[in-house]
């Protein structure tokens, strides 16, 4: 919270906002959302900035396999959750619409690392170079899983979005923690049973398929309840910098309609 303060105090809650001329009735609580919608919010850009991180970094942590008890998982699922507690923090504040410019934002920053990545990986490496392997080994993911991760990645990440969104109007903006484990469960879920049999069907027995996906959901659902109490801070204090707290009424759902913010 420190972190927020100090990058907040550089730029005011109302910077960019054109104010009435004097003797002008107040703003009406619509028309301020408006004029918020036209200037840049420090903390959108800090959370888009994460979210890209986040993502790119589960990329690369992907590769390590970890054992821990009974569980099996990869080193992705130390950083890629926090996505999605970013998303909810975006679907809370901003709404629907900003976490759809936030979702094909971080696919497009991800999809550009792969394809660099993928590049480098088929350029022969120096004569002196003998670290090939690897390389490969770190970044040179199949088509087949990296075609699975963007594909879960755009479903889970939408549904989460939407069930945060339709929840809040729902309960009045009520119950955030309900809300967020919930977007949490329906987004992760999805992503998984897209992802492992896109990726790794008659690679992977059948019948290992259910656990992969139970546990991933399960350990990334935790995670979002072990982290809840600071999502919660951020929400709050982002709500009360910002002054933002959208409904999304009469909105369209389309995934697509990236310009309608």
């Amino acid at each position: 919270m420190v972190f927020f303060s100090l990058i907040c105090n550089f730029a005011p809650a109302n910077a960019g906002v054109l104010a009435k001329p004097s003797g002008a009735p107040p703003l009406t609580k619509q028309e301020f959302m408006e004029q918020n919608n036209r200037k840049v919010s420090v903390l959108f850009m800090l959370f888009c900035t994460l979210f890209c991180v986040c993502l790119i970094t589960a990329n690369v942590l992907e590769t390590k396999q970890i054992s821990f008890g009974i569980a099996n998982f990869t080193g992705g699922l130390l950083v890629f959750p926090v996505s999605y507690i970013i998303n909810d923090v975006v679907c809370e504040v901003w709404g629907y619409r900003r976490a759809r410019l936030l979702i094909w934002m971080g696919f497009a920053m991800n999809f550009f690392f792969v394809a660099m990545a993928a590049l480098a990986d088929v350029i022969p490496g120096a004569s002196y170079w003998d670290r090939n392997e690897a390389f490969h080994s770190i970044f040179g993911l199949a088509p087949r899983i990296a075609a699975a991760s963007f594909v879960a990645f755009l479903a889970g990440s939408f549904i989460n979005a939407y069930v945060m969104s339709r929840m809040k109007l729902s309960s009045g903006g009520r119950h955030f923690s309900a809300r967020a484990i919930l977007s949490t469960v329906f987004g992760e879920l999805t992503d998984s049973l897209i992802f492992f049999p896109l990726a790794f069907s008659f690679v992977l027995p059948w019948e290992e398929m259910p656990s992969l996906v139970i546990t991933q959901v399960v350990l990334k659902t935790l995670y979002e309840v072990v982290a809840l109490p600071v999502t919660m801070r951020v929400v709050k204090f982002t709500k009360e910098h910002d002054h933002e707290d959208v409904y999304d009424k009469d909105i369209s759902y389309n995934i697509f309609k990236i310009n309608k913010l």
